[in-house]
């Protein structure tokens, strides 16, 4: 797999039959994240999507939530390339208008704009999508040759963006019907984003694979099942009910924030799967390391014992500097004969001594290095994780009818500003 996993303390039974729940779960014909990738007309069809617009410069991702956590997570940690990427996943006005002049460095035809939104109706991708046109308007690109700049992802059986393709003539690629959006990074919604960013989808996707036969093994190690028991361990026995997301990588943060979503918006729920209300819940907390050694840190080992921290340490990282430096000074001196990287791995082991005297409980992640090999591995370990995690907590990991409720809301305060 590429990655070992260490728990503070090792949960003391490890119930099998969780693994039995977890077939069940993947099994499911309308949750079917664990297996999506295996489907090689994605892929062929992010590559062939890409090579008919290789040659833009600068690729602007509109969506929101999973729509874009996902993609911008991919291109922050594994992007190789010097294309400009512009995500458009938020509907504040001064931002939108700030990256709307950025473009204006550049030549128009050098432009991709990637609208994603499963359901084709996310009022504010759609509202990002007005603006834009709009933009392109004012640059004199008609209606007719919009097809030219646009390509949509979003579901292929019913969508507005779909039939709003047909009507354009936009191509688009597929948001799989049976996979949700928080769920959606090995899918076309990451891979052609990931692409313009010189990213190795395929091999993105042999990580995922490995990660599969991991998850599936019947063993009392199966790293899943391990995890799994330690978090509702700590829940049930301690009341520990926050996840701090850290890793030891300035190219990993944006995995925290993907994390956020996918364990926030699966597991917050108020019902359980017998209708009963439980208010429900994991509360996920991002962090990344070294620097929220100085931050939250503090918080995190001498505040409340009601958080487990997962710390992922990058084994080998693509470059490093040494620390030797012909300034005096005492700090600089005991530095001076070591390499970077050698500080931050001393970082991480200082901080789980540290953590563990003060009996904070962790799970420790090490992977061989931050590439799309390992990438895919996480992706679809935290996937895991999650949905079973909903097995757990006796909720269905796959809606969110609270964010449904809140967009109700907000169709009706904008009726009553008519």
């Amino acid at each position: 797999m590429g990655i070992t996993f260490n728990f503070s303390h090792q949960p003391e039974k490890i119930d099998l039959k969780r693994l039995d729940s977890f077939k069940k779960i993947i099994a499911n014909p309308d949750a079917q994240f664990f297996h999506t990738f295996e489907r090689a007309e994605l892929i062929s069809n992010s590559k062939k999507m890409y090579n008919k617009f290789k040659e833009r410069k600068v690729f602007i991702h509109v969506g929101i939530g999973g729509s874009s956590l996902g993609p911008e997570m991919l291109v922050n940690a594994l992007g190789k390339n010097d294309t400009r990427f512009l995500f458009i996943n938020n509907i504040d006005p001064d931002e939108i208008h700030f990256q709307l002049q950025t473009l204006n460095q550049y030549k128009l035809i050098d432009c991709i704009f990637y609208f994603v939104s499963k359901s084709g109706g996310t009022p504010e991708t759609l509202a990002a999508l007005s603006i834009i046109t709009n933009f392109l308007t004012e640059k004199n690109i008609s209606q007719q040759e919009l097809k030219n700049y646009f390509v949509f992802a979003t579901d292929p059986k019913k969508s507005e963006l779909l039939d709003l393709a047909g009507e354009l003539n936009v191509e688009c690629l597929e948001v799989p019907s049976n996979v949700g959006g928080r769920f959606c990074a090995l899918t076309p919604v990451g891979f052609l984003p990931a692409l313009f960013a010189g990213i190795d989808i395929d091999q993105l996707v042999l990580g995922a694979i490995e990660t599969q036969a991991i998850c599936l093994e019947e063993s009392i190690k199966n790293p899943l099942l391990n995890a799994a028991e330690f978090l509702f361990m700590l829940k049930q026995e301690q009341n520990i009910n926050q996840t701090v997301m850290m890793p030891y990588s300035s190219k990993l943060r944006s995995f925290s924030f993907w994390f956020t979503q996918l364990w926030a918006e699966s597991l917050g729920k108020k019902k359980n799967l017998k209708g009963e209300i439980v208010h429900a819940g994991l509360t996920p907390i991002v962090g990344y390391g070294a620097t929220d050694q100085h931050s939250q840190m503090q918080l995190f080992m001498e505040g409340p014992n009601d958080k487990c921290l997962i710390l992922i340490e990058v084994d080998n990282f693509g470059h490093d500097f040494k620390l030797s430096s012909s300034l005096s000074g005492n700090n600089l001196s005991k530095l001076s004969s070591f390499n970077l990287s050698q500080l931050m791995k001393a970082e991480v082991a200082g901080t789980l001594k540290a953590l563990q005297e003060n009996k904070r409980p962790t799970i420790h992640l090490k992977i061989t290095k931050n590439d799309e090999f390992h990438m895919g591995s996480l992706i679809l370990f935290f996937e895991s994780l999650t949905a079973l995690m909903g097995d757990y907590l006796m909720i269905d990991p796959f809606d969110q009818p609270g964010v449904e409720l809140g967009k109700i809301y907000a169709f009706h305060f904008l009726n009553q500003l008519k």
